[in-house]
């Protein structure tokens, strides 16, 4: 089937170039325009009794979008100050949108900042309002104004999510390039994989503003799959061009190199990308419409690069592959990867229990793992909203919450004397500061419960559990961020165990039919979730945790955003399987070729270690990008995904797969009778086409230079 669709390209490439060129055109023109459609929610939990309840308080009683401004660094008692401030304050009055604006309140805390609140009138001008009001504003004469909240702050995270994007690209690209410079030794064989990767992101513009068109895309979306497409890209190519660059040293023309290297490096493509694809697609379990997004668009991001390689690679390689060098056959190469196998083979066990061990070490901290929503400290100290946010947590820390209260939806008046008891017995519990009753129809009614802690603290946690287990003679139904964080971590407690079944039987099933082995993909998934909750263990240790988070301009947040677990768990564990293919093609290569259990690991780990390394560094570069990025989520998202691809491409793959691998011997490929006829039938295997002998693997080139 590979050589079916490559074979195609190499004889039609200038048709496969131009088709492609309309696809990284149509990406890089209209698929950027989803940058105007992104959304800053994420979390959401559709059927759950919070958002039910939800859509009913914005139908009965929509709540006006609001922007505050926090005026400090002055006393509040200063003449010109006040006199700038009611100047401002009657000008916004004034203008097209304000419904109102509150009279400035000045700090009780510290007596050096004022807070100004202003209500917009709903409608579609809303955000031009908010921007005509906080222009005005910020122009006090004061040493700080921060002026943000509503869709002020929405906007600031797409800009930041924008920013993101270029900045990590800006430093990544170049690194990545260089890198590639140093592994092929040419600039045409380097520049093709990063001709396939800005290929990959446009298609992942188009992709998500298609997604945009029938969902909400979010801001985090945007980031997490343009890394990825990149960095699989780069990935897919890498291993492409090198084995092209290995079958050239012995195929008597280009198009016979090329059909060698689709067999082989185009088959293992092609099963890592399904891989990947099913691990991402294990997302659309989860009926949060952002992890659901992110699934389906993360999948097809994975389709398209996963067809840039198998199509747009041979056909530039057909018309430019003469201009390629060989790799150059030098004995002893990847003789160090060799060494560290049989090393691991000579103490399997001893390697297998220390290694494991320090993988369950780095994954402890995910025992004191904390999810919330999340707050303005999520983004950098530079933008508004932030500023903002810590202005009122210095000076006016009463005020200082950025979720919002516990909402009761009664199904009674609002002067029902049962309503009234039920006020008393929420004010009673523990946790709740205050609580307000206001009408939200003929015969409904909303208790404002104020918690004393944010949402994602157990006491407003346990707050919403008391609350929704009062006795009541009429419906009660509870929302706000606290209720939507207990009903969204109810809902990821459901499903999960779904979608991690979903995502390892697709595992299993793919890499059975790419290993004819039974035991081999068992062992995968084992091995593949040691170093994801190690990662995921370590981003807790940093970012919620705080220890060396000012290394990274981060700070210890006390949570981790609800996405990253999720996130990390999928991605890391796609391409974890992806690196176990790029081995396994090897290991199964020299099996088939009549080396024993011990010897095809050791020569397969030698034909493969510096390209799993290599593939490693380059995509780790790609994330350690938005590492550099300002949202707090996508650093814990990045450093993450290092972590895995570092853990993977070492500990994993130089240690705890030799030794696993070791201790089974033979039963490594060992199927039932039935499963061996089905795999037989199954007629996966895409063997080389015939052609000359190749030399000896002891002196094959396919490993890049830059490991040796």
């Amino acid at each position: 089937m590979v050589r079916r669709i490559s074979g195609f390209a190499v004889r039609r490439p200038v048709i496969i170039i131009v088709l492609w060129v309309a696809v990284l055109g149509a990406g890089f023109g209209i698929g950027t325009g989803v940058f105007e459609r992104l959304v800053p929610d994420v979390g959401a939990a559709p059927g759950s009794e919070s958002a039910e309840t939800e859509q009913r308080l914005d139908q009965a009683a929509p709540s006006p979008e609001t922007v505050t401004a926090v005026i400090s660094g002055r006393p509040v008692d200063d003449p010109a100050l006040q006199a700038s401030v009611e100047a401002a304050i009657a000008e916004v009055r004034a203008m097209p949108g304000i419904a109102e604006v509150s009279e400035p309140a000045p700090s009780t805390e510290t007596g050096q900042a004022l807070l100004i609140e202003v209500t917009l009138s709903p409608g579609d001008g809303e955000e031009a309002a908010a921007e005509a009001a906080a222009q005005r504003l910020r122009a006090v004469d004061a040493p700080t104004v921060a002026v943000a909240d509503g869709p002020l702050s929405d906007a600031e995270f797409n800009e930041q999510a924008q920013s993101d994007v270029a900045q990590a690209e800006l430093f990544s690209m170049p690194v990545v390039l260089v890198l590639l410079l140093v592994i092929f030794g040419g600039l045409l064989a380097a520049g093709l994989p990063l001709l396939i990767a800005v290929v990959g992101v446009g298609g992942t513009f188009g992709v998500l503003y298609l997604f945009s068109i029938v969902s909400d895309v979010s801001v985090y979306a945007i980031q997490v799959t343009t890394m990825l497409a990149v960095g699989l890209a780069v990935d897919y190519a890498l291993l492409m061009v090198s084995r092209f660059r290995e079958e050239r040293r012995t195929a008597p023309d280009v198009p016979t190199a090329i059909a060698r290297t689709t067999a082989t490096a185009g088959r293992t493509v092609l099963f890592s990308g399904l891989t990947v694809a099913v691990a991402l697609a294990g997302l659309v379990v989860f009926p949060d419409p952002f992890l659901r997004s992110m699934g389906l668009a993360g999948a097809a991001v994975v389709a398209v690069d996963m067809l840039a390689a198998l199509t747009l690679l041979p056909a530039l390689l057909a018309l430019l592959g003469r201009r390629i060098k060989p790799a150059r056959a030098r004995a002893g190469r990847g003789a160090a990867f060799a060494r560290i196998a049989r090393g691991v083979q000579r103490r399997p066990v001893v390697t297998l229990l220390v290694t494991a061990g320090a993988m369950v070490l780095l994954a402890a901290p995910v025992l004191d793992l904390h999810l919330s929503q999340g707050d303005p400290r999520m983004l950098p100290t530079s933008t508004q909203t932030r500023q903002m946010w810590d202005g009122l947590t210095t000076h006016f820390p009463e005020q200082a919450r950025w979720s919002g209260d516990i909402s009761v939806l009664a199904e009674a008046p609002a002067d029902s004397p049962e309503l009234a008891r039920l006020r008393d017995q929420v004010a009673a519990l523990p946790g709740i500061t205050a609580v307000e009753v206001a009408p939200a129809g003929p015969e409904q009614a909303v208790l404002h419960a104020v918690p004393s802690a944010p949402p994602d603290d157990p006491v407003a946690q346990d707050a919403v559990t008391a609350v929704r287990a009062l006795p009541a003679p009429f419906e009660v139904q509870v929302a706000g961020d606290a209720a939507e964080l207990v009903d969204y971590r109810a809902m990821l407690a459901q499903r999960l165990p779904w979608a991690v079944g979903l995502v390892a039987l697709g595992t299993l099933l793919l890499l059975f039919a790419f290993t004819g082995s039974l035991l081999l993909p068992v062992k995968a998934v084992l091995t593949n979730l040691l170093s994801i909750g190690a990662a995921i263990g370590v981003v807790v240790w940093v970012f919620q945790q705080g220890n060396l988070a000012g290394l990274l301009g981060a700070e210890g947040l006390g949570y981790l955003h609800l996405t990253v677990p999720v996130l990390v768990g999928a991605i890391a564990f796609g391409l974890s399987v992806d690196y176990e293919v790029f081995l396994l093609s090897r290991i199964r290569e020299r099996w088939l070729a009549g080396a024993g259990p011990r010897a095809a690991v050791a020569e397969g780990m030698q034909r493969t270690g510096g390209i799993v390394t290599a593939a490693a560094l380059v995509i780790g570069v790609v994330f350690a990008g938005f590492i550099l990025g300002g949202f707090a989520p996508i650093k814990a998202i990045g450093l993450g995904l290092v972590l895995a691809v570092a853990l993977d491409a070492t500990i994993v793959r130089l240690l705890l797969v030799p030794a696993t691998m070791t201790l089974l011997g033979r039963w490594n490929w060992w199927l039932p009778r039935p499963l061996e006829r089905l795999h037989a039938r199954m007629g996966l295997s895409d063997a080389p086409p015939a052609g000359p002998p190749t030399e000896p693997e002891e002196r094959s080139g396919a490993e890049p230079a830059l490991l040796h």
